[in-house]
């Protein structure tokens, strides 16, 4: 899949700047590929789709500091910014909701911000082309490129409208000025490509389709999880029209009946580094959707590299299995919501006393907790250098590997038991009877314990903070708020999160200000920011 990545980088451009316009009349003159003459057969859609894969792929793990994943986790009750004690507050701006805690930082996300339009614009041109492709020899191949590309673009919309809400939707190749759309209208699209997806891809087992690609169950679990999150957060009776609580359902119905998925047996082997010689692999039966990552990333750029999972490495210090990063932390609050028979602690949560880590970095480590990430960290050698380079990786910093979990089968339980099948206490058991092996005991499966088990099922992978949001910003503000001392330093300070700050941004992100100037005023900043 990498091998196509710059020719086609080069052959769709970025979207339509006055400096990647020479780029472009470059690559032309040194390739002789252009729109009209490369978009004719199957082989030519096959190629340009693997340019929207990496597009996704550029945008979800390419983009260091503030990805989507990042954020997303450092959003929510279960992470602080932390980073260096001597570092800039910009993760502090961002998990305190609070541009003032780092005022020079006008452009929070400007680079993702360009990552997803470029994603986006990708998409659209192979779309645009599909009248142009002649399918005569293989017309199945058209609804399989097709939906797996608009998939792509719907998964990338979502990421954005639930960041910014407010943002220009483009569904045609095109570098004009757009105003911003109405949330509806983006989520209308949304609904749009991934009933297209689920409708139009082969229903066959996942495991009979090539690792990291688009599925039938992949589409119709995002399907549901859009649903959920719509209806939540704006507190609807439908998906804009197109989607009813009981088609969602139905889909992920169908997800669990026929797609072949099911759980692994141990929660750990889900995770390198909780799992080491265990480890199920990343294209396991549980992983419905996962954008794939490689050690090959350059700075040249090869962006097929998890360049944020860097950022949630113990500070500056290795110790096997673990290697050094940047310091995000985990509150101890998270590691506290586990009951100690539970399994998903220790396989989700590096704790440094617990596991005798001789941590000596302290002094360096801003918010310091004792908690870092498990699911998500640098892997280091025995000897105690980096896994990542002795793979190959340029650095550490970029050779970071490890597949992104979109999707896991879990969810797909634990959505199905929200949206009330008739097996709701069924799935809710098999979940929690994994996690507790020996130790299960039934729960009865109410709203309130199901969020709970959401919450430690899939503890800093990304969803805590949306499956907060869609409770209402009143009660995501109030689980969010806190008040505790943590160590800048080594020494004892005081960490606030303001739930006012949180209810005056809805939860929202800042569209980044160069975004706005370049617009001239047509796009307009979030509340708060």
């Amino acid at each position: 899949m990498k091998r196509f990545k710059i020719t086609f980088f080069l052959l769709l451009g970025m979207l339509a700047t006055v400096s990647c316009t020479k780029d472009f009349l470059d690559a032309e003159l040194i390739t002789e590929v252009t729109d009209e003459n490369f978009y004719r057969t199957p082989q030519d859609a096959d190629a340009a789709l693997v340019g929207v894969y990496d597009g996704m792929q550029a945008a979800v793990g390419g983009v260091g500091g503030l990805s989507y994943p990042l954020a997303s986790m450092i959003l929510s009750d279960n992470m602080y910014g932390g980073t260096g004690n001597a570092d800039t507050f910009t993760f502090q701006a961002v998990d305190e909701f609070d541009i003032s805690r780092s005022p020079t930082d006008a452009n929070l996300y400007e680079p993702l911000w360009v990552a997803y339009y470029r994603g986006i614009y990708r998409a659209n041109v192979l779309l645009s082309k599909m009248d142009q492709i002649d399918w005569s020899e293989n017309p199945e191949k058209r609804n399989q490129v097709e939906s797996e590309t608009r998939f792509i673009r719907a998964y990338l919309y979502f990421q954005m409208v639930k960041l910014w809400e407010n943002i220009p939707l483009l569904t045609e190749a095109s570098s004009e000025n757009m105003p911003q759309a109405t949330p509806e209208e983006v989520y209308s699209v949304i609904a749009e490509d991934l009933s297209f997806a689920a409708e139009n891809l082969p229903a066959v087992a996942y495991n009979t389709v090539q690792p990291g690609r688009v599925t039938k169950w992949a589409a119709k679990s995002m399907l549901a999880r859009v649903y959920l999150y719509y209806t939540g957060y704006y507190s609807a009776s439908d998906l804009v029209g197109l989607v009813s609580q009981s088609e969602a359902l139905q889909h992920l119905e169908d997800v669990i009946q026929n797609s072949g998925h099911g759980l692994v047996a141990d929660y750990a082997t889900l995770w390198p580094a909780a799992s080491l010689d265990n480890f199920a692999g990343e294209n396991n039966q549980e992983i419905v959707f996962s954008v794939k990552h490689t050690f090959t990333s350059d700075y040249n750029g090869n962006t097929d590299g998890n360049h944020w999972m860097v950022m949630l490495g113990m500070r500056e210090f290795t110790q096997y299995p673990y290697a050094n990063g940047w310091g995000v932390t985990v509150t101890e609050e998270l590691y506290d919501a586990y009951n100690p028979a539970d399994t998903r602690r220790e396989a989700s949560i590096i704790a440094v006393e617990e596991e005798d880590i001789s941590f000596d970095k302290i002094q360096s480590q801003r918010e310091y907790t004792g908690y870092y990430s498990k699911k998500y960290t640098p892997l280091a050698t025995e000897d105690g250098g980096s896994l990542a380079v002795e793979l190959g990786g340029t650095d550490f910093m970029i050779g970071q590997f490890q597949d992104f979990y979109v999707v896991r089968y879990a969810d797909v339980l634990l959505m199905a038991a929200e949206l009330g099948s008739s097996n709701a206490q069924a799935y809710f058991d098999q979940v929690r009877e994994r996690a507790y092996q020996d130790d299960f005991t039934s729960l009865t499966l109410t709203q309130e314990s199901l969020q709970k088990e959401r919450r430690l099922e899939f503890a800093l992978e990304g969803l805590r903070y949306w499956d907060l949001l869609r409770r209402g910003v009143s009660e995501a503000a109030a689980e969010i708020a806190v008040s505790t001392t943590v160590l800048n330093g080594g020494v004892e300070a005081q960490k606030t999160i303001s739930a006012s700050n949180i209810q005056t941004t809805r939860g929202l992100q800042q569209i980044p200000n160069n975004q706005i100037t370049l617009s001239d005023g047509v796009l307009v900043q979030n509340p708060g920011w």
